[in-house]
């Protein structure tokens, strides 16, 4: 199904007036709401579809927008590929201009591996991937990337946060017919390609984060980037190992 933009269309209403009648009614223009039903459903329904799978795979772009101390902003890009197998299983690379992740869990460990700098450490886990981005969400201060995908159709999904969301429209990723929608909440927008059809699945995704990041987070090109993703890894695994301090003297 087409869909249309909310200047997309005009709609001519012809009206039968009696004589000499001069004065017209204008009738108030159509506001389109900041968050569109239909793209909150597609969200629900993608979330829904996914935790019925054994098995997927997301590739996801992401670009982080950083606001310089002198006001000027710069861009780094960074590419996310995550495989998930139910119930517990997880494996997720991201790439970036600035530092290198990998996460693995097995159903009874998790392991944070920064390949580049050779730091990683490895905490016990919760038997389920869903109990597991929770957990070091609130335990560890981590956050698993792009984990609205284990929530979205669930009691967990992260709704209220969104402000705005949008259906853009029917389009192709790779041969395959999507719906195109857009979203906006707090220091993120994001667009997500969801296949059309009985498969629900996000074909492509895009997420452009808005927030000035620490001075940590600022390796400008032609600085020791390097020193800085080594304190980068280093407070991650930190909040790790302080975790596993205060269990073995529990």
């Amino acid at each position: 199904m087409r869909h249309l933009g909310p200047a997309a269309g005009l709609l001519l209403a012809l009206a039968t007036f009696p004589p000499l009648v001069s004065a017209q009614t204008a009738t108030p223009a159509t506001v389109t709401p900041a968050i569109e039903p239909q793209a909150m459903a597609a969200l629900n329904a993608m979330g829904a579809y996914l935790r019925t799978l054994k098995a997927f795979q997301v590739r996801a772009a992401t670009t982080t927008e950083d606001v310089l101390d002198d006001g000027e902003k710069v861009q780094y890009a960074a590419v996310t590929d995550l495989l998930a197998q139910a119930p517990n299983r997880l494996r997720v690379e991201v790439v970036s201009d600035q530092q290198q992740r990998m996460y693995f869990y097995d159903g009874k460990s998790f392991t944070l591996f920064a390949q580049r700098v050779g730091y990683y450490a490895t905490v016990p886990a919760p038997p389920t991937t869903v109990e597991l981005v929770d957990r070091l969400d609130e335990k560890y201060g981590i956050e698993v990337p792009l984990v609205d995908l284990f929530r979205w159709g669930g009691p967990r999904a992260s709704a209220a946060d969104i402000k705005s969301a949008a259906d853009i429209g029917p389009s192709v990723v790779e041969g395959t017919t999507c719906e195109h929608y857009a979203f906006r909440q707090p220091g993120l927008d994001w667009q997500i390609w969801i296949q059309q059809g009985d498969y629900p699945l996000p074909r492509k995704l895009v997420l452009t984060t808005l927030t000035d990041e620490q001075a940590l987070e600022r390796a400008r090109p032609g600085d020791d980037n390097k020193g800085a993703e080594v304190a980068r890894a280093a407070i991650e695994m930190a909040s790790l190992f302080r975790a596993l301090d205060t269990e073995a003297a529990s």
